[in-house]
């Protein structure tokens, strides 16, 4: 594979070594320990605010440029550019402060919840907002197994990306997705830019989880095998979320979630009906997984590829855009196996990552639980054991 991407594959040596330098900076230049929770908290809601103006002030300006009446674009942005500038600098300045105070904000959560040393968070919480590179995922045909992932550059365009899938493909005969990535457990972590606060801190979380686990067996062998890559993913995605909802609990309780209504007594259960009118992204990935690993295991290769094609137009339909739906989609999205049902079905991993959660009286323990394991076999036993 790396044939088509040795020219094009990102450098992840100049990004580490540029962050470690961006961060001893914005280090020395912290102040968040003198501010009360309510001033960090107006910082960090100015960043996303600031955010968000610039995001709309560059869609404007390439509305423009895209528009094919517009006969100087440069002109007729002028002043919008001026303004973006102004934002940006604004931005910049804002980001680093962000940074240091969602830092701080998670050590003192997971310090909380019993993930520190002495009180001491180890390694310590540090990210960087970042453009991101692409993955470039691979899987056999004949079933759902992923056999490469390789960060490529950021920026493609995306006929790049589909002339790199159709070559990959027909050169090797095996399925591929050059897939966005939200996060990597390089270190500092590299983190998608993003205006939902929620996502983007149980993404840094998740991949502090990475951070931590690298330290231990199971981090040691994530690339060991598909169940290996499956724990550490879905362990990530488990403690993500909870350390998240920690952080929105304590510092930023207007976001996180309202707990559900207690039923009125001899209320009725909603109608099935009325159900059946929501959909379900999740349980319709479900299915699909389900009946693609079906279909594969009968050696009807090239009619599980036609149903996920039906599919992904049907999922397209229901608003989810997903560009590609193919082994390579699954390989890769299969690995977050927090929910019952999503897009690695009937994967076995995922439902004994989630048993060792609900048996372990804290997240802590079912960390520093499974964090030690360096097999499936090992994760079963694990269960067993309790």
């Amino acid at each position: 594979v790396r044939m088509f991407t040795r020219t094009n594959e990102f450098n992840y040596i100049t990004w580490t070594a540029e962050s470690i330098f961006d961060k001893t900076k914005q280090s020395a230049a912290d102040v968040s320990d003198f501010l009360t929770d309510e001033q960090q908290k107006d910082i960090v809601y100015s960043y996303i605010d600031t955010l968000r103006q610039y995001q709309m002030l560059q869609a404007e300006i390439n509305l423009v440029y895209g528009n094919p009446e517009v006969q100087d674009p440069l002109a007729a942005t002028e002043s919008l550019i001026i303004e973006r500038n102004a934002v940006q600098r604004a931005l910049t300045s804002l980001s680093a402060q962000a940074e240091s105070i969602i830092q701080s904000q998670i050590s003192l959560v997971l310090d909380d919840l019993g993930l520190s040393v002495g009180g001491e968070i180890i390694p310590p919480v540090l990210y960087r907002v970042s453009s991101m590179p692409y993955a470039l995922i691979t899987s056999p045909r004949d079933k759902i197994e992923q056999t490469t992932n390789i960060s490529l550059n950021t920026g493609m365009a995306l006929e790049e990306i589909i002339g790199l899938e159709n070559s990959v493909e027909v050169t090797l005969g095996v399925s591929a997705l050059v897939e966005e990535v939200g996060g990597v457990g390089v270190y500092p972590t590299m983190v998608m830019e993003s205006t939902n606060l929620p996502w983007f801190i149980d993404t840094v979380a998740h991949e502090w989880i990475h951070n931590y686990l690298t330290l231990r067996p199971l981090g040691l062998s994530y690339d060991v095998s598909n169940e290996l890559r499956t724990m550490n993913e879905t362990t990530a995605s488990i403690g993500g979320a909870e350390i998240s909802l920690a952080v929105l609990q304590r510092f930023y309780p207007e976001l996180a979630p309202k707990p559900a209504p207690e039923p009125a007594p001899n209320q009725p259960a909603p109608q099935e009906q009325e159900q059946s009118n929501v959909f379900d992204f999740r349980a319709e990935m479900h299915e699909t997984r389900i009946n693609v690993d079906t279909l594969l295991s009968q050696g009807k290769i090239e009619e599980a590829e036609k149903y996920m094609e039906e599919r992904r137009v049907f999922l397209w339909e229901n608003g989810y855009q997903i560009r590609r739906l193919n082994q390579a989609y699954f390989a890769f999205h299969g690995a977050y196996a927090d929910s019952p049902i999503g897009a690695a079905g009937e994967d076995p991993v995922g439902p004994q990552v989630r048993k060792l959660r609900e048996n372990s009286a804290s997240l802590a323990e079912f960390i520093n639980r499974i964090s030690w394991l360096s097999s499936f076999e090992d994760l079963q036993k694990a269960v067993a054991d309790y």
